[in-house]
């Protein structure tokens, strides 16, 4: 690091919160992806005027920076694949404010999505995206990305709660957009505009959640199928039920078979399993709900329904979802986690395309995911250190996004584009959605400084 541009940064945020140690650059090359490359220094900020300020600096020297939350994206969003400054935002983590009269709680972006889960929960209301890394990843990172979960089907994802934000642009000017009330069509929405950018436009240092009252009860509820196309005809009855659970997973037959060579589960080895959860205000609604699933599962030939009749049991009916990434990330030394998303219509087709992908590559493939909102996690497992098992696992990959562009869908649900999937944007955007996309970048950032070599962003 160029030692006039490392003092500048020491006169904005303080010596102890500037470095270049090898050790810290070395933390902050990576998340959870399998990209990698060290910054040239990390600085960590703690209001929004030493953002400003250190975006002014960057601005001007031309050098790159990229924010950071948690480190739990899976795209290497916070890679900083051209060096210079990794802006750790950690630091700012306060929940500002929680006013439950207005459905509204204001945080800054390191505040951790389970830590404002417990302030909530003390006023019977939550925060409902409920993203797989919450117990460590921050709303800032959940901003970023759009991040969701396995409540997407019924509650949506972080734009629907998003209604307004703090953003520090490239520039250093501060902006604000959105508001504090529950409707605003005033203007353009540059909110939704921000939401899901993965750091490219600005800098997120406040956000305003809409939040709500959460339901007290659930009902659970598993069924087996030893048809994908039973499975998937299962998914569709659902959601033409007039019932939408809050929950509705699937693991398809590589994944039990994983879990079973690693656990003592002892899962049935069928094509696929459905696990569903109901809520409401009262037993009896969350009842009623899941008895209409129940009755869509035993008319599209299931092997086995089961529902739970205590806590316990649902517990225990939810430790093979609830396993998986785990058992699966244990089983080679290296793993790629996709997240694609097809039409519910479509799901039976693409567990069936990844089957043909896994076996054309000869490379194991275990597949989970969110059946409720056709959002499902093929995770590919593979032998890092094998250059044979790395040119199968990045083919599969590619075979992987084809087939969801194939079946009308999508290269992302919830993780985002970052570096991993840039070089596919063109199988899903066309030339003059790209160009309107980097157009906008450009008049954001016209120096190219904020987390540049993102989404197929450079021109």
């Amino acid at each position: 690091m160029d030692e006039k541009m490392k003092q500048a940064l020491i006169d904005i945020v303080g010596e102890a919160n500037v470095t270049d140690e090898l050790i810290d650059l070395v933390s902050y090359s990576y998340d959870s992806s399998e990209i990698s490359h060290r910054p040239d220094c990390a600085v960590w900020a703690e209001t929004t005027a030493q953002v400003a300020d250190i975006m002014k600096l960057a601005n001007k020297m031309k050098i790159p920076v990229v924010p950071r939350g948690a480190g739990t994206g899976l795209s290497a969003m916070a890679v900083p694949v051209k060096g210079g400054i990794v802006l750790d935002l950690c630091r700012m983590n306060r929940i500002i404010k929680v006013s439950i009269e207005d459905r509204m709680a204001v945080v800054q972006p390191g505040v951790v999505y389970a830590d404002l889960e417990k302030a909530l929960a003390k006023d019977g209301f939550f925060f409902p995206p409920d993203p797989g890394s919450g117990k460590s990843a921050t709303l800032g990172g959940n901003v970023a990305t759009n991040a969701g979960g396995i409540k997407g089907a019924k509650y949506g994802t972080t734009r629907d709660y998003v209604l307004g934000l703090e953003v520090v642009l490239p520039d250093g000017r501060i902006m604000r957009t959105g508001s504090n009330c529950m409707k605003s069509v005033s203007g353009y929405d540059l909110t939704r505009l921000i939401v899901g950018s993965e750091g490219t436009l600005g800098i997120v240092t406040e956000i305003i959640f809409k939040i709500n009252p959460k339901p007290t009860k659930t009902a659970t509820a598993m069924a087996t199928f030893d048809s994908l196309e039973d499975a998937g005809r299962a998914v569709t009855a659902i959601m033409y039920s007039g019932i939408i659970p809050s929950v509705l997973e699937i693991l398809g037959r590589e994944c039990l078979q994983a879990i079973n060579q690693n656990t003592d589960l002892n899962l049935p080895e069928v094509d696929a399993m459905l696990l569903a959860e109901t809520d409401g205000y009262t037993q009896a609604e969350a009842d009623f709900q899941i008895e209409k699933i129940i009755a869509v599962f035993k008319n599209n030939t299931p092997r086995e329904v089961k529902q739970a009749q205590s806590a316990a049991e649902a517990v225990d009916l939810w430790k093979a979802r609830k396993s998986a990434y785990a058992v699966l990330a244990r089983i080679k030394s290296h793993f790629m986690l996709e997240d694609v998303t097809v039409p519910m219509g479509r799901i039976a087709d693409l567990l069936k395309g990844v089957a043909a992908i896994s076996e054309k590559h000869a490379i194991q493939i275990a597949t989970f995911g969110h059946a409720g909102d056709g959002n499902l996690h093929p995770q590919i497992l593979y032998d890092g250190y094998d250059p044979d098992q790395v040119g199968r696992m990045e083919a599969a990959t590619a075979d992987l996004f084809q087939l969801a562009i194939d079946l009308e869908g999508t290269l992302t649900g919830e993780h985002g584009i970052g570096l991993a999937k840039a070089p596919f944007m063109h199988l899903e955007h066309d030339e003059v959605a790209m160009d309107i996309m980097r157009r906008t970048k450009q008049m954001f950032d016209p120096n190219n400084i904020l987390n540049p070599g993102k989404m197929a962003l450079e021109v």
